[in-house]
């Protein structure tokens, strides 16, 4: 039986059982709106830009990027032009029915809807080119907000605070914060990535930026893939977020938590680990998520805390 302890300033669960305690580190209170681990992505593409004397960031995301939103409120706050190119031109009529899109518009981000196929070309340098053709000069920042900058960023979630920790755990997209975890964790801590994306190609995205070989990707709970949801997710959700006041997004953090949690009563964990797992925000995607549900006619994620 896993209790749920909370404190002022902490939450935990403890699996008294086995003495398992698994503590989350709430990088989702950095920001209203660049939170978590886009927060920490940003900060030095921020400085980055500023440095390069650009005026204008352009970046990428779907329908519902948690990055799209950062990128534009960021921008914002920071005094930059911002302009966002949306995967889906049958998106481009639907922005007042989409939370993401209209939010990013209203805070200044210029959209430029392409098709799924004009977008998977984003990073070939005659794609770009059109690009720096059509809006002039501009900061690139990737999709999901991942380079050497962000994965620099994304090492200073990890404290001293946070030594005593034996695993580290995160939801996974780009790679970008599961390698700075990567690079800044102890030699005796091991860094659990959850993928929200099914496919093997985020190992070796990850290598590219990590250091250290002190970590594994835990592939069994993407509840079909990236954007997919399920009831018992949802039902999870619900549970969560009424026991400790804390909501989680549905296509990261959800997930991982849920895996994190399936772990322990399946005796994965060793007893008397320490467990840290790591909040990255993306609460905004909630509402998109909502909405399909709805559509779908299926219970929604409650947001009342």
């Amino acid at each position: 039986m896993i209790e749920i302890i909370q404190s002022e300033n902490q939450f935990a669960f403890k699996d008294e059982k086995r003495n398992i305690d698994v503590f989350i580190k709430r990088e989702d209170l950095m920001h209203p709106f660049v939170s978590g681990n886009k927060f920490r992505k940003l900060k030095y593409n921020l400085l980055q830009a500023k440095e390069e004397n650009h005026s204008t960031l352009l970046t990428f995301g779907g329908a519902f990027s948690n990055h799209i939103s950062a990128v534009a409120m960021a921008g914002k706050l920071e005094g930059f032009k911002t302009i966002g190119i949306i995967r889906g031109d049958e998106l481009a009529d639907k922005i007042e029915e989409n939370p993401t899109l209209k939010f990013a518009q209203e805070n200044g981000m210029q959209l430029e809807f392409v098709s799924r196929e004009a977008y998977s070309k984003k990073t070939d340098v005659d794609f770009l080119e059109n690009l720096k053709l059509k809006f002039g000069d501009f900061y690139l920042v990737p999709e999901g907000g991942t380079n050497p900058l962000a994965v620099k960023g994304c090492e200073e979630i990890l404290t001293k605070d946070d030594t005593a920790f034996d695993y580290v755990c995160c939801a996974v997209g780009t790679g970008g914060t599961i390698s700075g975890l990567i690079n800044s964790a102890r030699p005796n801590q091991k860094v659990l990535g959850f993928p929200a994306l099914k496919g093997d190609f985020l190992q070796n995205e990850i290598r590219n930026f990590a250091q250290h070989d002190n970590w594994q990707l835990i592939k069994d709970y993407h509840f079909g893939g990236y954007g997919k949801i399920t009831e018992e997710l949802v039902l999870f959700l619900n549970q969560f977020s009424e026991k400790t006041k804390i909501l989680l997004d549905p296509i990261y953090t959800g997930k991982m938590v849920f895996g994190v949690i399936n772990l322990i009563q399946n005796n994965y964990f060793p007893n008397n680990s320490k467990i840290l797992i790591i909040h990255t925000g993306g609460i905004q995607g909630i509402a998109g998520m909502n909405q399909l549900l709805e559509k779908k006619k299926l219970s929604k994620i409650n947001t009342d805390v």
